[in-house]
């Protein structure tokens, strides 16, 4: 049986703390799972990209299931990353994390090997048909097979345990079409936006929230411009939108990913380690000179609103210039504030239509 609530809000893709040997830190991750939770954050996403699922072992993986429901103790859903190797594996995994008491694991599409669209079809659909638990589809083409809007539709129409998608295209358009064709038929389906930047325009079209790695730095923020769509003030909403940019191209540029997200964690006081990728000395100097950087741009955010709504602490905003941020679509090419501008302008044509 699936559960009727649609999964909303801002979900964050925590980072997974690891000590000076490389093993799971379990008691800053402890600390680092209040923290987000007491600053706001909607849900809380463990094994997924920006918590570098493929770097530790299955066993690992279920430790830092366990650790993160037990540690929110029920005050946030856990939506957690699932994938494995194979269906068989993913579909354990699948029940094991549903066992420990997560609102629904997150799939994405088979890696390594690209399949069809009817092969990424089959697979959801194995899976949809063998598990405890509600399954949200993962879509991230950068990474894995596509997950292509017709057979999101043929998945959602077919199979009642999948509940929702989480797409880090960046693809608006195209997250549009999926709204269009699954809302009228599924109400309790989730659209989630993994792409920070599109994070405003993604909302004001109709999605239900995000599972953005800026929101392990700046829970704040994130939190900040969900609710600014919700309350319909759609300027304001955009006005945090053009400070999140510029903080999420410098923590995605930075080193392998998502080491960049690791240095933004520091800038707020947490100091999570290295990832399990080895990096050179010269990426080590650059992470060290690069956070000065990011130090001030992560302090030069402004939420309005009192501790009460958004947090404790006090942000403000940098100069004209700092950071040199610029914001990037998907493939990696700068878009311009008034590009931005012309996509929520259509975007509400289109609603209003």
């Amino acid at each position: 049986m699936t559960q009727s609530a649609r999964i909303s809000g801002i979900l964050t893709p925590n980072i997974t703390p690891v000590d000076a040997s490389g093993s799971i830190d379990e008691d800053r991750l402890r600390g680092y799972v209040d923290w987000l939770i007491e600053r706001g954050v909607d849900g809380l996403y463990p094994n997924g990209s920006t918590g570098e699922f493929v770097r530790f072992t299955a066993e690992e993986r279920r430790r830092i299931v366990r650790i993160v429901v037990d540690q929110a103790r029920g005050r946030v859903p856990v939506l957690a990353g699932a994938a494995e190797a194979n269906a068989k594996e993913t579909i354990a995994a699948c029940n094991a994390y549903g066992d420990e008491g997560v609102r629904a694991v997150a799939i994405v599409a088979p890696f390594y090997y690209r399949l069809s669209s009817e092969g990424v079809y089959a697979y959801f659909r194995e899976i949809a048909g063998a598990v405890r638990v509600d399954v949200t589809l993962y879509n991230i083409p950068l990474f894995a097979s596509p997950i292509d809007v017709d057979t999101v539709v043929r998945l959602a129409s077919e199979c009642p345990r999948i509940v929702g998608i989480k797409d880090s295209s960046g693809d608006l358009p195209n997250m549009m079409r999926m709204i269009a064709a699954i809302r009228p038929m599924r109400e309790d389906f989730s659209f989630l936006t993994g792409w920070d930047p599109a994070l405003a325009p993604m909302l004001i079209a109709g999605a239900d929230g995000g599972t953005n790695a800026a929101s392990g730095v700046v829970p704040e923020l994130t939190r900040a411009l969900h609710r600014a769509v919700v309350a319909g003030k759609i300027d304001e909403a955009m006005r945090l939108q053009y400070q999140l940019i510029p903080v999420f191209d410098a923590l995605i540029s930075l080193g392998e990913f998502p080491e960049g997200f690791r240095a933004g964690a520091r800038s707020r006081g947490w100091d999570l380690g290295l990832g399990r990728v080895p990096v050179s000395e010269d990426q080590r100097q650059q992470i060290a000179a690069m956070q000065n950087r990011i130090d001030h741009l992560v302090a030069g955010v402004q939420v309005a609103g009192g501790p009460g709504e958004f947090g404790d602490l006090t942000l403000r905003q940098p100069s004209v210039g700092v950071g040199n941020g610029t914001a990037k679509g998907p493939g990696g090419a700068p878009v311009s504030p008034e590009a931005i501008d012309q996509i929520v302008r259509r975007v509400l044509t289109q609603l209003k239509s």
